[in-house]
């Protein structure tokens, strides 16, 4: 489902000297599997994600989703690769505060152009799965921030993508609502999407298929 082969990212320091985050990283994840990729902070393990993602352009090597080659497209098109291949969970939740629970799932509908009942019905069904149905009416400032991360997760998945990213998803959790996104995660690959996983918790790597330490731009088997 998703093969990254050399990818390279540098980035200017102040004095202008290049830092080397990515240095020629190699990746591959098939459908139904969880990888895991661990790291120390400033690693370079969100830059990974984002290039994987089609979220920043790297400097070198190339990114395929189901065998297209996605990391040389055009803007446009990069955007729906995106929309067709991508979930992403980031730390942050990143909910709009303006948009309730319910509709801040519907977003990842309307990025591609879908809508109508069957839509919002299976955003409704994600919520009450996931144990926020109670709350969808609800803006984020009303939300804790384990309800936040699971309306952020039922958005990641609302169009079924064939692959999920999910950076840190538990680094602003405690460990019972860590664990439910975990737990959701490996759910989700058990259904058969590609999933990876960046996580400094131990037990993001319970069940997965392959875990990895970035270092030195590189992925290593820990």
């Amino acid at each position: 489902m998703l093969r990254a082969t050399g990818l390279l990212k540098s980035y200017r320091a102040p004095s202008g000297a290049p830092i080397r985050v990515l240095a020629g990283v190699d990746l591959a994840v098939k459908a139904g599997e969880l990888v895991v990729v661990t790291g120390p902070s400033g690693s370079g393990k969100s830059t990974l994600l984002n290039v994987l993602g089609l979220l920043e352009d790297g400097d070198g090597g190339e990114v395929r989703f189901d065998d297209e080659r996605v990391s040389r497209l055009g803007r446009a098109a990069k955007s729906r690769a995106r929309g067709r291949y991508v979930g992403f969970l980031f730390q942050s939740f990143l909910l709009l505060p303006t948009l309730t629970a319910l509709e801040n799932v519907l977003l990842a509908a309307q990025y591609v152009g879908r809508s109508g009942s069957a839509t919002r019905r299976r955003a409704m069904e994600l919520l009450k799965e996931v144990g926020v149905a109670d709350r969808m009416d609800h803006f984020p400032a009303q939300l804790s921030g384990g309800e936040q991360q699971r309306v952020a997760f039922c958005r990641a998945v609302l169009n079924d993508p064939p692959l999920l990213l999910a950076d840190e998803p538990t680094g602003n959790l405690d460990d019972a609502n860590g664990a439910l996104i975990l737990e959701a995660l490996r759910g989700r690959a058990r259904a058969g999407a590609a999933v990876v996983v960046v996580s400094h918790r131990p037990d993001a790597a319970v069940g997965a298929s392959a875990l990895y330490r970035l270092r030195g731009g590189v992925l290593e088997s820990p």
